[in-house]
């Protein structure tokens, strides 16, 4: 099976075909940097990363293209409470952005472009809009002709007649329609502002993707992604001014991952269960978030508790705990003999693994293929006449799954020397039969934060939380 895809636009699973072979050209909407980012806001960065390293897996090469809204109603909001200008309160939250998802192991995007390093270009392409009689301006303000695209709501599947029913004007507003989305904002006065051929002002939100895109990935793009509330009104908004600039499919294939709950309620700001990455970050190990979003398929709604976060911490190290014991093994076995049935049981997990990639990205099915080769590693772990071909190749299986779903497992932060001359003490101690000792030195190290276990192949340690 190759990778199928859930596409939006047409509501069902299909093969997926890049635009040019062995390239993938890749936009996923980010983050309003007005604030540190949400748990809600860190679901798509981990989703569609885990999307793009899957492509990669698969030997493509992936132009990866993430934006930052550096300028917008609530940046301007947050300036004016904090008595700091628009520039210093981005810029701070863009460096918080990256520490964030750098912890939770996510690439870097292959560029990362910003509103107000873009202006000329989007005010260009609102311009555009305006010279092919699909825009007007009214009052300073720049507004989109909605009812000029005929294919508006094939997103949302929504008819205009529906929308039609449920818009309104706001005040301020000068629409001709009530349909009509704005593009460009007049400046109200001591706003941060550019130069326009309407006067000073600033962009609406959806014209900076559009824009961007355009600039960077070019006129269509193999794949659109964000969250499942941006559906409607941002990405329907995005095909219609792309595509009437264009003449041309704005993106092959739409995907959208599914919204966060907190105990079961839907997260918000007036429900006060608003959780901060940046919080739990402080609390929870940053592989265990990662995993915990990935437990379930990315187009599902996901529960958030201590409980859920609890079991997928548990899960982590288990699997963590399986790879140190495959090192560890290794280092024990002099053998290179090759066991061509464990070796197929290591081929049988990566081809399950795959099969639930292939299908929509079926992560919590990926994790699943893990546990069940994690149970033959522990069998073949506890083998009397282990094969170092067979280990090595367990090894890079699980690499290659981990690789994958951007999972770490195994910690790069080595034993200090204290604590592996305590390791070796006991050792000795052991030899001699001095029993005292060797359990003093076990409570000890537990009280580290290091759990120790005898085995026929000799002491295996692991981290365990305090």
């Amino acid at each position: 099976m190759s990778l199928h895809l859930f596409n939006s636009l047409s509501r069902k699973k299909e093969a997926f075909v890049p635009l040019e072979e062995g390239k993938v050209k890749m936009y996923v909407c980010g983050p309003t940097v007005y604030n540190y980012i949400h748990i809600g806001n860190a679901r798509p960065p981990i989703v569609f990363d885990t999307l793009r390293r899957y492509l990669e897996f698969q030997g493509y090469d992936v132009h990866y293209v993430a934006n930052f809204t550096d300028v917008d109603d609530k940046l301007i909001k947050a300036a004016n409470e904090l008595g700091e200008d628009v520039p210093t309160i981005a810029n701070r939250f863009i460096d918080a952005y990256h520490e964030d998802v750098e912890r939770l192991n996510v690439k870097k995007a292959t560029t990362h472009p910003r509103v107000t390093e873009n202006m000329e270009d989007i005010i260009a392409f609102v311009k555009a809009l305006v010279e092919k009689d699909v825009a007007y301006e009214s009052n300073g303000d720049v507004y989109f002709k909605t009812r000029s695209f005929d294919g508006y709501g094939k997103l949302s599947h929504q008819s205009v007649d529906a929308l039609r029913l449920g818009s309104r004007i706001e005040v301020g507003e000068q629409k001709a329609d009530p349909l009509d989305f704005v593009l460009w904002k007049a400046a109200k006065p001591g706003e941060i502002s550019w130069e326009s051929p309407w006067g000073h002002g600033r962009p609406g939100w959806h014209i900076e993707c559009s824009a961007m895109i355009k600039k960077y990935l070019g006129d269509t793009i193999d794949i659109h992604a964000g969250g499942q509330d941006l559906i409607f009104p941002h990405h329907e908004n995005e095909i219609a001014q792309s595509e009437s600039i264009t003449g041309k499919s704005f993106a092959t294939y739409w995907l959208h991952n599914g919204y966060i709950q907190i105990d079961n309620e839907k997260m918000s700001k007036s429900l006060g269960n608003f959780v901060l990455v940046h919080d739990m970050l402080k609390k929870y190990d940053a592989q265990a978030i990662r995993f915990f979003l990935l437990s379930v398929h990315y187009r599902q709604p996901i529960n958030l508790n201590a409980e859920t976060i609890e079991a997928a911490t548990n899960s982590l190290e288990r699997i963590q705990t399986t790879y140190r014991n495959l090192q560890h093994r290794l280092e024990k076995t002099a053998d290179l003999a090759d066991d061509n049935v464990w070796m197929e049981k290591a081929v049988k997990a990566m081809d399950q693994f795959k099969a639930a990639m292939d299908d929509d990205m079926n992560t919590a099915n990926a994790i699943t293929a893990i546990f069940d080769f994690t149970r033959e590693a522990n069998a073949y772990i506890e083998q009397k006449n282990a094969s170092s071909a067979v280990l090595n190749q367990f090894i890079d299986t699980f690499d290659m799954m981990a690789g994958v779903l951007g999972f770490v497992l195994q910690e790069t932060e080595l034993l200090d020397d204290d604590i592996e001359a305590l390791i070796q003490e006991r050792q000795m101690a052991r030899k001699q039969k001095d029993y005292k000792r060797s359990d003093d030195i076990r409570d000890q190290l537990k009280a580290q934060g290091i759990d120790l276990e005898d085995t026929p192949q000799g002491v295996r340690w692991k981290r365990v939380r305090q």
